[in-house]
């Protein structure tokens, strides 16, 4: 793109977001999802939705289908025998998980055939994205809170403004890489310095247009600086903040966008995640993405 769409990192916020909007709506393959995923989420959502109601709409699509059963079957899930139907997988793991199944099935078909940079691809990025939604929900997991399904989400999608960025200026999306690998400054102020705005922006404006849980909007827009939020998401943003290190540290996909972020802060520890708890989910990150296999293919 031309310089025009640039801008410095002086841009006041209220006008990067109305420019991270007008990013997300040029890139129509992106803005809006899949109608059946669409309809999928949007049955979840509302309160006075029903297991019949979704297993209808997902019977309407034969290849999301075949895909949610492999996935249902995986090892990640570990039911008990073969799971042949939607209804049955509904009936165990909840319209939540399934509508994950299927947000995932729409999502990994976007991060294809696009390099972010020498060393990495798209695909890497959407690894990476499963890293941390493994990570984020084994951690909700070990604290027992009751939101292993809408971490696993929130982690899924927290780096899809990425997506619209490497669709709408993928040099830039390169350089970015490349300065961050040469002096190990943050991901997001090389992109404001860059681009104008930063993945964080266009991720909160994707996952609106997506019509996603607040939650998980707020997520995507925030999960470099859970510190700067209050209020009753901070947790799962701490918690997402934690499980994005974690798969950075680890190298499971691609690690720029939370490279040098710590892990030893006062607010993660005041959040009631230990050094213990986080080695524990460091050390299954592996096994949790391994056997959630199917979601990357």
């Amino acid at each position: 793109m031309g310089s025009a769409m640039l801008q410095s990192a002086e841009v006041p916020v209220a006008d990067a977001r109305t420019r991270a909007m007008e990013a997300v709506k040029r890139v129509t393959t992106l803005a809006t999802l899949p109608e059946v995923t669409a309809r999928i989420v949007n049955t979840v959502e509302d309160p006075r939705s029903t297991a019949a109601q979704l297993h209808k709409i997902i019977a309407h699509d034969p290849a999301l289908v075949t895909r949610i059963l492999k996935i249902v079957n995986s090892a990640f899930y570990g039911l008990p025998g073969q799971i042949g139907s939607v209804e049955r997988a509904i009936v165990l793991l909840g319209l939540n998980a399934v509508k994950n199944i299927a947000v995932a099935a729409s999502l990994g078909q976007m991060f294809r055939g696009t390099s972010l940079c020498d060393e990495y691809t798209a695909k890497d990025l959407w690894r990476h994205c499963i890293a941390v939604a493994v990570g984020a929900r084994d951690l909700t997991k070990q604290l027992k809170l009751p939101m292993a399904d809408e971490a696993f989400l929130a982690g899924m999608i927290h780096d899809v403004g990425i997506l619209i960025s490497m669709q709408l200026w993928p040099e830039r999306v390169r350089q970015v890489c490349e300065v961050v690998k040469k002096t190990g400054r943050s991901f997001s102020s090389i992109e404001q310095e860059l681009i104008g705005f930063d993945h964080q922006q266009l991720g909160s404006v994707l996952a609106e247009s997506w019509k996603f849980p607040s939650a998980c909007q707020i997520v995507a827009g925030h999960h470099h600086n859970p510190e700067a939020l209050g209020g009753e998401n901070r947790m799962l943003l701490t918690i997402v903040y934690v499980a994005d290190v974690l798969a950075s540290q680890g190298g499971h996909g691609f690690p720029l966008t939370s490279q040098g972020q710590a892990l030893d802060a006062t607010w993660i520890a005041d959040a009631g995640i230990s050094a213990e708890i986080i080695d524990r989910t460091r050390a299954k990150i592996p096994e949790l993405l391994e056997s959630a296999g199917a979601l990357l293919t």
